[in-house]
């Protein structure tokens, strides 16, 4: 495939991405560093990618890695905070956004708690829609392990967010 069908495949990739990254980070400004750095990566490393493979795949991997980074780099704080940049979310002003609103930022607050392992998973079949098959791909795990982790990340936010779940009675989660 010609090396400008390709740069143009990872353009329209891009709002897929930046969601991707958003739920990743926590933020608008990381995830857009994130997409950025993973976008730069690509472009200089598409020697790298293969014809017959899933770019999309690829490409999360890139920014998968480059959230990893650096997170290591900054050896920063948890991200959060989410309440300014939702004041910055287009819409009209009522009860009914207001607690739309309240309710992004706690799941975005219980995401951001989850393990990073879990966060991922649930980031890829919940937010970007990948199949578990296409998640266990782009993970290089087994499909029962991203169920179990979407599983244990589906619990731990209904903990977070309503109390125990229903699934609780005489479990334990390791």
């Amino acid at each position: 495939m010609p090396a400008d069908e390709v740069k143009e495949q990872i353009v329209a990739l891009i709002p897929r991405l930046r969601r991707f990254a958003y739920a990743l980070t926590g933020s608008i400004s990381d995830g857009d560093d994130v997409v950025q750095t993973a976008c730069e990566r690509a472009l200089t490393h598409l020697d790298q990618w293969r014809t017959g493979t899933r770019l999309d795949r690829w490409l999360f991997r890139i920014a998968n890695n480059a959230w990893i980074d650096q997170v290591r780099q900054r050896r920063r704080s948890p991200v959060g905070g989410g309440t300014e940049e939702l004041e910055r979310v287009p819409g009209t002003d009522g009860a009914r956004e207001t607690e739309a609103k309240l309710t992004l930022a706690e799941v975005i607050g219980a995401m951001q708690e989850l393990p990073e392992d879990q966060r991922l998973v649930l980031v890829m079949v919940c937010v970007d829609g990948m199949s578990y098959q296409e998640a266990a791909a782009a993970l290089e795990v087994p499909i029962g392990t991203v169920m179990s982790r979407l599983a244990r990340a589906r619990r731990r936010i209904h903990r977070r967010l309503y109390g125990a779940h229903p699934s609780d009675a005489g479990a334990t989660e390791p």
